[in-house]
C-alpha cells in the first residue's frame, strides 16, 4: 500500500472508468501539468444513463488529445458486430468528442448470436434451458454463464428456466442494470418482449418528446450492455410480439445504426 507522500509524488495517474466525477477531480488535481500526466480510458457505448458530462468542467482538457480504440479483446467478432447495430455509428459527448464505432474489430471469432421469438413464456424457458444444457455439455462452467432480464421482478423467470440444472446456483441471474462490468463465456438475455423492452412503465411516465427519446435510448443501451457481457455465446429470447430492438439486432447491416 502506498503512503500519502508516495501517491502524491507519482508522475502519472491511470483511471479506467470515465464516469467517476468527484474521484476524477481528485486525480486531475494530483496529476502533474503535462500532456501525459493523466491517462483515461472508457467505452462511451457502455454509458447507460446519458447524464450531461463534460471533461472540461472537471478540470480535464481532452480536446484534440483523444483516440478511439479499435480493437476489442472481450467479445467475439460476431457478438460485437450484432450488438453494435443497437448504437449510432458515432457517439458524442458534451465536449464535442466523437467515438466512431465503425472499423472496430474483435481479436477472435465465435458462433453467431441467436435470437428466438417464442409463442409462450414456457416455450421461452424451454429454449433457454436447452441452450444452457448445451453450453454445460461443451465444458462451459456454470459460473461462466449469465442470464439477464429487464427488471428485478423478471429474475424469477430466469431462475425458473435453469432450475435443477447442475451448478445452477453458480450461474448469475440479474437485471440488465446490474450487468455492467461483468463478463461470461455464455449469456442469455431473456424476456425481450414488447412492453418489457422498452419498459412500458417508463414510456408512460414520459412528460415530453425529449424525455421519451432519452428513455428509448437508455433502454436500447441496457440491451447493448447486457449483450456485450458475452464472450463466445449469446442467446436472446422473447415472447411474441417481441421487442422492437430485436429487429435492429438481427438486421443484415455490418455495423452500427446510422447516426441521427
Amino acid at each position: 500500500m502506498q503512503t500519502q507522500t508516495q501517491a502524491v509524488s507519482s508522475r502519472k495517474i491511470v483511471a479506467t472508468c470515465a464516469e467517476v466525477w468527484a474521484e476524477l477531480r481528485f486525480f486531475a488535481a494530483l496529476a502533474p501539468a503535462r500532456a501525459d500526466g493523466l491517462f483515461l480510458s472508457g467505452d462511451v457505448g457502455q454509458r447507460i444513463f446519458q447524464h450531461p458530462f463534460s471533461w472540461a468542467s472537471l478540470g480535464v482538457d481532452v480536446r484534440g488529445r483523444s483516440h478511439t480504440l479499435k480493437v476489442c479483446y472481450r467479445t467475439s467478432q460476431q457478438i460485437r458486430r450484432a450488438a453494435d447495430r443497437l448504437l449510432p455509428a458515432v457517439l458524442r459527448d458534451t465536449d464535442g468528442l466523437e467515438d466512431e464505432r465503425r472499423g472496430i474489430i474483435s481479436v477472435f471469432d465465435g458462433p453467431k448470436p441467436e435470437v428466438k421469438s417464442l409463442a409462450t413464456v414456457a416455450a421461452g424457458a424451454d429454449t433457454v434451458r436447452q441452450a444452457v444444457e448445451t453450453w454445460l455439455g461443451e465444458g462451459i462452467a456454470p459460473r461462466e454463464i449469465g442470464l439477464f432480464v429487464r427488471t428485478s421482478q423478471l429474475v424469477a423467470r430466469a431462475r425458473a428456466a435453469i432450475a435443477g440444472l447442475a451448478g445452477s446456483n453458480e450461474m448469475t441471474t440479474a437485471p440488465m442494470s446490474l450487468a455492467k462490468g461483468l463478463e461470461f463465456r455464455a449469456v442469455v438475455v431473456m424476456a425481450c418482449d414488447e412492453g418489457i423492452l422498452p419498459l412500458d412503465e417508463r414510456v408512460a411516465d414520459a412528460a415530453e418528446e425529449a424525455e421519451l427519446d432519452d428513455i428509448y435510448e437508455t433502454e436500447r443501451r441496457l440491451l447493448y450492455v447486457a449483450c456485450t457481457r458475452a464472450r463466445e455465446h449469446l442467446l436472446l429470447t422473447g415472447v411474441t410480439p417481441t421487442s422492437e430492438y430485436l429487429a435492429d439486432f438481427t438486421s443484415r447491416g455490418e455495423g452500427p445504426a446510422a447516426s441521427p
